[in-house]
């Protein structure tokens, strides 16, 4: 009878770490997904920005078309992106493309002096700060996330029941390289 009450002790002890692990791994998991939507809601709020930034600086630069397609460009890759994986690569896009909109908008005295590019360009680097900011507490999250899901013996759990490592957000090669910006 003794060995029975072990026996069912060490089960219950088992059943308690298992459910113990897995609703530690779908808090973390749903703490990643957060801050994921946390960043989601300022790449939104810059895509909400970026065509008025664009029209203010059109009326100031007309002859600089490309600029302005190509900010409008990686606006719409981002907006149609579907995954985190594309929007993350699409973010990079549009601030490569709202660099090198800004760097333009250096050779235009008047625009520089704009109320309202100023105000929009405020905006935008609030947001930009947000957006970094975000950033760095989802790859804290998924760290977390990530070392759960792979570390002994909460992985044993993970495997079982499906999770599966999560992508960090990094920066692309491109957003690495100073944007090249030509007067021509």
């Amino acid at each position: 009878m003794p060995a029975l009450i072990i026996i069912g002790v060490i089960v219950l002890g088992l059943v308690a770490w298992f459910f113990g692990t897995y609703n530690s791994l779908v808090s973390l998991r749903n703490k990643k997904d957060d801050q994921w939507s946390q960043i989601e809601v300022q790449l939104k709020r810059r895509a909400d920005l970026i065509p008025n930034l664009v029209e203010t600086v059109k009326g100031y630069a007309k002859h600089e078309k490309s600029t302005f397609e190509e900010v409008i460009q990686a606006r719409n890759t981002y907006v149609s992106a579907k995954t985190p994986e594309e929007e993350m690569k699409a973010s990079g896009e549009v601030t490569q493309a709202l660099s090198r909109l800004f760097a333009l908008a250096e050779s235009y005295p008047d625009l520089k002096a704009n109320e309202n590019f100023l105000g929009l360009q405020n905006d935008l680097k609030e947001t930009e700060d947000k957006i970094s900011y975000s950033r760095q507490f989802y790859n804290d999250a998924v760290l977390s996330y990530n070392n759960k899901v792979q570390m002994v013996p909460s992985n044993i759990v993970a495997n079982m029941t499906g999770f599966t490592k999560a992508p960090f957000f990094e920066a692309s090669e491109q957003d690495k390289e100073m944007p090249k910006v030509s007067f021509e």
